[in-house]
């Protein structure tokens, strides 16, 4: 199973969503996650195309995902704290103006 963390910063916009948005994000995490289990036994893999990870430009290290149409949340892919596990930094998560 992958490991993570969340900035202060994640934590602070992750309790200003809407229960809503919660949902959906907490939904669309656990599919991220299922493909990272997926990545981890064949490296080859990548993200389900529905998550739109993508590079955040400008911003080296950093990663977004798409979880609703106006909901982004930014990642790294931190050191991994388990030999043969991805460990995922969560930065921030809302809307647009999340993006740097």
């Amino acid at each position: 199973m992958p490991t993570h963390d969340e900035t202060s910063a994640f934590i602070r916009d992750y309790e200003g969503l809407t229960q809503q948005q919660r949902d959906r994000f907490d939904d669309k995490r656990q599919e991220f996650i299922e493909d990272l289990l997926v990545m981890e036994r064949d490296p080859r893999k990548r993200f389900r195309a529905a998550l739109r990870v993508k590079k955040v430009q400008g911003a080296s290290g950093l990663f977004e995902m798409t979880w609703a149409s106006d909901g982004r949340a930014i990642f790294s892919m931190g050191r991994p704290v388990v030999q043969g596990k991805r460990h995922i930094v969560w930065h921030r998560v809302g809307d647009h103006s999340i993006l740097p």
